[in-house]
């Protein structure tokens, strides 16, 4: 994860949250007042988070300790303590929410991961997500899946041509679309085409497209279709796939299957922060 956007990221929605002042612990608490607060487990799952942890409250004050006593990716039960912060209770107070918010939703994301990943059960294909992310936090919710044992798909529009039905429409064929990005986009480039039907994934094979998507497809649908596909070119399935029929995938011998659930319904774990008192 990168250090410089997570600290950035951090900063505005300290920003956001704090504003001017907390008009409520600034009322109550003096600048020399110190105390000590308790991540704790209120129910099982993965723990992701750590680095928010350590980061936010730095931010605040250098000065913060921060013990964690769970990495990142790691099962969690409930009661567990996973990480203790000692310091100025001001600035605790401050940072316990925006970073609790953010620690309970990657946690989140890494739980319901972990459980796709298992109820898979693939020595083969692997779990991936998409851009269906909450609109500043890609890199977090990505990171998370991650720590759920998820693979990644591309980050953005910037790092992977992905070649979807309306970019087929209005570029007038499969061919078109791949043939026009070959000529002007660089060797380390990969290039993805979504297909429905066996005529596009005999097109997108003749295309020389890296990576194949089978959209929409059942299971049954994907063993016919895989078979056309040449080993050296990546499949994908995605669309239609939940947790509910993810198992009936297990054999069809695709390569990666996306899904988007996991970023976008996935369910914030449940954490709280609660005061240490000597």
């Amino acid at each position: 994860m990168n250090k410089l956007k997570l600290r950035s990221s951090i900063e505005q929605f300290f920003i956001e949250d704090i504003g001017e002042q907390d008009i409520t612990t600034d009322l109550i608490f003096s600048e020399n007042t110190n105390g000590r607060i308790v991540f704790l487990a209120k129910e099982n799952g993965v723990f992701c988070g750590e680095d928010v942890i350590k980061t936010g409250f730095e931010l605040l004050n250098p000065q913060i300790e921060v013990e964690l006593f769970v990495r990142d990716g790691a099962v969690i039960e409930v009661g567990q303590q996973l990480a203790a912060v000692t310091g100025r209770i001001s600035d605790l107070l401050k940072g316990e929410r925006v970073i609790l918010n953010l620690v309970q939703r990657m946690s989140g994301i890494a739980a319901l991961t972990r459980q796709a990943v298992e109820m898979l059960d693939s020595t083969h294909t692997r779990i991936c997500d998409t851009r269906k992310t909450t609109p500043g936090l890609r890199m977090l919710e990505k990171y998370a899946v991650r720590c759920g044992g998820g693979y990644n798909h591309r980050f953005g529009l910037y790092d992977g041509v992905m070649i979807k039905d309306n970019h087929i429409s209005f570029a007038g064929s499969i061919r078109q679309a791949v043939e026009r990005v070959r000529e002007s986009a660089g060797h380390m480039v990969k290039i993805e085409v979504e297909t429905e039907t066996k005529e596009q994934v005999i097109e997108a094979v003749e295309a020389r497209a890296d990576i194949i998507m089978f959209d929409n497809r059942t299971p049954a649908e994907i063993k016919e279709l895989i078979e056309l596909v040449p080993d050296h070119i990546i499949t994908e399935a995605s669309g239609g796939i939940q947790l509910s029929n993810l198992a009936s995938y297990q054999d069809t011998g695709v390569d990666y299957i996306s899904l988007g659930f996991l970023t976008h319904s996935y369910r914030a774990l449940d954490i709280s922060v609660k005061v240490i008192l000597s």
